[in-house]
């Protein structure tokens, strides 16, 4: 209950010599007979508390037990050995002292520290080590020396070692800090340099002296690592056309991952800017990136260190420059991973390394291929074959093997008909054709071929059980000979009749998929061989009038194909419907048992990466026995996203389709086709298949903690500021200073309800809009924000959750409710932190019963001199302009608050006057503000230790300004001495409480996004409480003599407590 004003009759303590009478109502610094206590907590304010923890639990638990994907990754293993450059020094970077440069050798392979090949530079991320590039060097050397050292094809062709080095970065803290990684991005520009020369010298280098001098570098960047690889793009330094192929591992390109540092949501800004400038050039000329392929690989849902979604390049990159891939889409690794694993997991390794050794040629000065091949080569190795962008060789090549068959005796599937293989080898005649007649094109009618087998499709020249081509009739004329054919395959056997045909190998088209059986488990099990399949539209084979499906098999076998032409309608479902309807009754599909071998299940709705889902296959059994076990690929388009489910009966589906907070893909072509499944059932099984999708409710919990971290150091400081607002607002009406609890109990009430109705109406208001404003969107990617670069000049998707879905309105007061229970946690901790200390100190100085004590006021916290207080505020302020950030004088502020509370704790209860509980409540409420702005300083402070403990001294301009930290300063050293602040009854009030409602508008609308910002608002907070602390038009001259009357001659408080 509210303390009720004694009357003016009564007798009144002394007031502490620096409160004015205006401060206090009437008789309020008189004991009082009920204590308010601070730990006051209303029922509303507990079950608000008990439900936020209570989500808050479901998250973290779902988070950590459900829709996890499995780790399928295998160890790889090395034998490093590192060559330091130490010549690289100062004479070639200002970084040579802090920073240094390896070359790695694979022991037992290439030992000779001199340059022979193709050079790469691994970039490590936040915290790496150099050591990161071991698994991938040793992959590169073995796979030369075992596959391409004695290949006489593979070194016309341009394919030599890859030179791989490695930065050791002292395990630099990049994340946090926007000046280190362009200290990183400066420092490797000059190694680029290094490395090249390294080339030109022929004592280090054993290179053909007939191949040209490399005139550029290979990137491979992990997590920061990547970011840095294209800041260097940027840097004043760069040397022009040294960089034009860069991989990254799991970096956060869309975004920084955290944005407590304004020097690093600034670099951020600038860097997407300019890449996204570059690829708006009409023409390549004026393209300075025109040149640079960008692929970011991404290791999905396992990484929870960097959500994956911000690995995503479709508002950065246009497709013919890069995309984005994730480890699950990938052939033959079919698996996710960690932050970590995605450099040393085997399978990764092997297919990034392959891809390298594809984009090579040294016969040319840039070392790659040109633009348009490298990208091929990249396609080629880390994605599917299944997406739209997958090119196809069928159309490039020429017709190399003449079939030769009897007339009468080949196999000639009908029209329309299905040929299926149960088992090779069977036939009398070996190896005997099976043709499938194209049929003729339709423009209504499309039509698609797909062929399936557990067997390895034959190339040109190999032995294998199956081989696959695509043939035209070739007529016997004069003329045409059959030397053209480097392959003739006769199987006419003494027939005079034969027919021939000229044909072409589809082998360098196979798509591989994860072999299903009903032994199979996870799609990156490697015991069984992976299946082979084949899809092309029937506009591609318009120039072939037969499929030839040759079963080489000498003797019977376990391999079977099925190969089919059919319509592209019967294989291909759009499920439109939208959330609202999938949560209410499910998504149901039948197939039936008359179906084609793959079906597509389309479902444009379900584009959201903060939903799963629980998918189950329903299906009856085989009379003939099953071919295969039903195999699920699960795909998103707007990155290369695809999960394989083998044997599925099963599967949890979760996916990063559309995030929170992400920018407007880049020149897109095409909207958002959301979540597909395709379904590779056996359709000689004459059984139909039930397909049902329901929501996992518990499962999507889970999927907002990586999404909405940052929700955690934002939002609770609008608590914070709607309580502060609160309490200042009823100490200037009734002079009583109500605890942080109290506040919180009426602001449950009042001001928080409110403030979350209007957010989610916020909430939906942009969601709305951003449906409307695709080309404003457009045209902001293209400009880069440059007309509106300041603060407020942001786009759509940063404000608020960043949700473009009014589906998720129900996500500011699930978050909201989150974050009261978490500030009265704090709160309570911070209170009984303090109170355990206050009980401390009562014990190591106990207080006598006197009556002084008892008129005891906070001015007696007045425990050093006003000179020693203006020598320590002016050495701290030198310190922080030179030599400390002043992130670490904050931390100091933030202990010395601690301790002013912990005496004005001791203080208030030892008293029980009501100026003394107004003061330890004032001086608590700021302390807490001080905790919730504390982790947004904490990172830099990091940074800094880091570079001190590596003897970097060189300071960073952003973080000596003293303004940032010159308010903090001066209230908590007028705390320290016991000054409450004055009451303010003109009108000046208001602008306390509209200075912290801007800051509550700031913290939920801007703070997750621009979170660095909230230090300062904080720090102007602090400005205005100083101001109204020293005000001198509110202090009489009578007033001032009684505040230098505090002291003694010598300068000394006469008390302390």
């Amino acid at each position: 209950m509210p303390h009720t004003p004694a009357k003016a009759s009564r007798p009144v303590a002394p007031l502490a010599k620096d409160i004015t009478p205006d401060s206090l109502v009437e008789g309020q610094s008189k004991r009082r007979t009920r204590i308010p206590s601070p730990w006051t907590c209303s029922p509303a304010t507990v079950g608000a508390t008990l439900l936020g923890f209570g989500l808050l639990f479901l998250m973290v638990q779902s988070f950590m037990t459900r829709q996890l994907d499995v780790k399928g990754c295998e160890m790889s293993y090395m034998r490093p050995a590192f060559a330091k450059f130490s010549d690289f020094d100062t004479e070639h970077t200002r970084f040579a002292s802090k920073y240094s440069l390896y070359l790695y050798r694979e022991g037992g392979i290439d030992e000779d520290i001199r340059v022979k090949g193709v050079p790469v530079l691994f970039i490590p991320g936040n915290a790496g080590s150099y050591k990161q590039v071991r698994p991938l060097a040793a992959e590169a050397a073995y796979h030369y020396v075992n596959n391409l050292r004695h290949d006489i094809g593979a070194s016309k062709a341009g394919k030599r070692p890859l030179d791989f080095f490695s930065v050791d970065f002292n395990e630099d803290i990049t994340a946090f800090h926007g000046q280190t990684l362009l200290d990183q991005a400066e420092y490797l520009n000059d190694a680029i340099s290094f490395i090249l020369s390294l080339y030109h010298t022929p004592s280090r280098s054993v290179r053909d002296s007939n191949l040209p001098d490399p005139a550029s570098v290979i990137i491979v960047g992990h997590s920061m690592g990547g970011i840095v690889a294209r800041t260097m793009l940027t840097m004043p330094n760069y040397q022009s056309n040294s960089i034009n192929t860069i991989v990254t591992l799991s970096a956060p390109h869309a975004r920084p991952p955290v944005s407590f540092d304004g020097d690093m949501v600034r670099t951020y800004r600038s860097i997407n800017d300019y890449w996204r400038r570059s690829y708006s050039q009409k023409w390549a000329i004026d393209n300075p990136l025109w040149h640079v392929t960008l692929i970011s690989i991404a290791g999905g849902g396992l990484d929870t260190v960097v959500s994956s979604d911000y690995a995503s390049l479709a508002s950065l990159v246009p497709e013919t420059h890069g995309f984005t891939v994730f480890t699950s889409s990938i052939p033959n690794v079919w698996t996710g991973m960690d932050h970590l694993a995605i450099t040393w997991c085997d399978q990764v390794r092997k297919s990034i390394v392959r891809a390298l050794y594809d984009v090579i040629d040294v016969s040319r000065p840039t070392q790659t291929l040109p633009r348009a091949e490298r990208m091929r080569g990249f396609k080629k190795w880390l994605l599917t074959g299944l997406e739209d962008i997958a090119e196809k060789s069928l159309p490039h090549k020429e017709a190399k093997t003449l079939l030769t068959l009897e007339d009468h005796s080949n196999a000639i599937v009908a029209q329309g008909e299905r040929l299926v293989l149960r088992s090779l080898g069977q036939s009398a005649q070996k190896p005997k054709a099976y043709l499938l007649p194209v049929p003729p094109h339709s423009a209504s009618h499309r039509s698609k071929f797909t062929l399936l087998t557990n067997e390895k499709l034959d190339a040109p020249g190999e032995h294998g059980r199956l081989e696959v081509l695509f043939c035209s009739i070739f007529p016997l004329q004069a003329g045409h000979s059959a030397a053209l054919f480097s392959m003739n395959m006769d199987l006419s056997g003494d027939s005079t009749g034969s027919t021939r045909l000229a044909c072409k190998n589809v082998a360098s088209d196979t798509i591989l998929l994860p072999a299903s059986t009903r032994d199979s488990s996870q799609p990156f099990k490697s015991e069984q061989q992976p299946f082979s399949y084949l899809q092309y539209e029937l506009e591609e084979l318009a120039d072939h009038q037969f499929v030839a499906v040759v079963d080489k098999a000498g003797e019977h076998s376990a391999g079977w194909v099925i190969a089919e032409f059919g319509a592209t309608s019967d294989s291909q479902h759009h499920i439109n419907f939208g959330l609202e309807h999938l949560l209410t009754t499910g998504l149901n599909v039948r197939l039936p048992a008359q179906r084609p071998l793959m079906v597509d299940i389309k479902v444009p709705a379900l584009h959201s990466s903060l939903l799963a889902y629980k998918l189950h296959l329903g299906k009856r059994s085989c009379d003939m026995g099953e071919l295969f076990a039903p195999l699920v690929r699960q795909y998103i388009s707007n990155v290369h996203e695809s999960k394989y489910f083998v044997n599925v009966k099963d599967a949890n589906i979760n996916l990063h389709g559309v995030a929170p907070y992400m920018p407007p893909p880049f020149l897109t072509k095409h909207t958002q086709n959301g979540l597909s499944l395709q379904i590779w059932t056996d359709p000689t099984c004459d059984s139909s298949v039930e397909v049902s999708l329901k929501v996992d409710i518990l499962g999507s919990m889970g999927k907002l903690w990586m999404r909405y971290r940052l929700v955690f150091a934002a939002f609770p400081l609008l608590v914070v500021a709607l309580v502060l607002r609160q309490q200042f607002r009823v100490y200037d009406e009734t002079g009583i200073f109500m605890s942080f609890a109290e506040g919180l109990n009426e602001c449950i009430y009042s001001s928080l309800p409110v403030a979350l109705v209007a957010l989610t109406c916020l909430s939906v208001a942009l969601a709305g809009a951003r449906h409307q404003t695709t080309k404003s969107a457009q045209d902001w990617l293209l400009l880069g924000a440059n007309s509106t670069s300041t603060l407020f000049g942001i786009s759509k998707n940063e404000l608020l959750l960043g949700s473009d879905d009014t589906f998720f309105w129900f996500l500011v007061p699930l978050f909201g409710l989150m974050c009261i229970g978490i500030c009265v946690a704090v709160n309570y901790m911070a209170l009984a932190i303090t109170s355990l200390f206050a009980l401390l100190y009562s014990v190591v100085r106990p207080i006598s019963s006197g009556t002084e004590d008892a008129r005891r006021t906070p001015t007696a916290f007045a425990v050093t001199s006003t000179r020693q207080r203006v020598i320590t505020t002016f050495i701290l302020l030198s310190l922080v302009s030179t030599v400390i950030p002043y992130h670490f004088a904050y931390m100091v502020l933030c202990i010395v608050q601690i301790a002013t509370c912990v005496r004005a704790s001791r203080l208030a209860k030892d008293t029980r006057l009501d100026t003394n509980y107004n003061f330890s409540n004032y001086a608590h409420s700021i302390l807490i503000l001080m905790v919730w702005i504390l982790p947004i300083n904490l990172p830099v402070l990091l940074v800094w230790v880091r570079n001190l403990a590596v003897h970097w001294l060189t300071p960073f301009s952003s973080h000596h300004n003293i303004l940032s930290i010159m308010p903090f300063i001066l209230l908590v050293e007028t705390l320290s001495t016991g000054r409450m602040i004055p009451r303010l009854q003109s009108r000046t009030r208001h602008a306390t409480g509209t200075l912290l409602f801007l800051m509550a508008s700031f913290a939920a609308i801007y703070g997750v996004t621009y979170a660095y910002v909230l230090h300062h608002f904080a720090n102007a907070l602090c400005a205005w409480l100083v101001f109204i602390h020293v005000d001198a038009s509110s202090l009489s001259p009578k007033q001032i003599t009684s505040m230098l009357e505090t002291l003694d001659p010598d300068g000394k408080a006469k008390k302390r407590p």
